[in-house]
């Protein structure tokens, strides 16, 4: 006779999700409004993520990646499309990884290409990858709340 348990306990504050959410659509709509200070734009971004990651207790190398990104971004603004295309290719393989949002880790990793592929239209393609998420992450927040009903995103099962 096979017995199975399994618990699973999500561990994804709801505050860290909708501070995610809104940093992610604020910084996605002033990319597009102001394409020419789009270094300024991603850096400040990818700091202010990897400080939300180290207030959610993320693990430091995972939200090292980010803050080290947004500060070559600061340092060497002209290697933004390689260097945030390198970003998303890891954010990218890490949403495939957790399985939770693994439509979005195929657009990011498609975003990724496309911008090492058209270097000129970064500061779209960087909009476009903000707004999804952004967007993706309010609609996983909302229907989780409403699946759920209360019990803030833990669930047993126990087969």
């Amino acid at each position: 006779m096979i017995q199975s348990f399994r618990i699973n306990i999500h561990h994804k504050p709801r505050e860290r999700r909708i501070m995610n959410a809104i940093l992610a659509l604020a910084t996605g709509i002033l990319t597009l409004t102001y394409p020419t200070f789009l270094y300024l734009i991603a850096a400040g971004y990818l700091v202010a993520l990897g400080l939300v990651f180290m207030y959610a207790k993320t693990p430091p190398v995972i939200a090292a990646i980010p803050v080290l990104t947004g500060l070559l971004i600061f340092a060497f603004p002209e290697l933004i499309p390689i260097t945030f295309a390198v970003f998303l290719g890891f954010f990218g393989l890490i949403l495939l990884m957790t399985f939770s949002l693994s439509i979005m880790g195929f657009l990011t990793l498609l975003i990724a290409i496309l911008i090492i592929m058209n270097p000129d239209s970064v500061a779209y393609f960087i909009a476009a990858f903000l707004l999804l998420y952004g967007i993706s992450n309010l609609i996983e927040l909302f229907q989780n709340r409403n699946i759920n009903g209360g019990n803030n995103g833990q669930e047993v099962i126990i087969e």
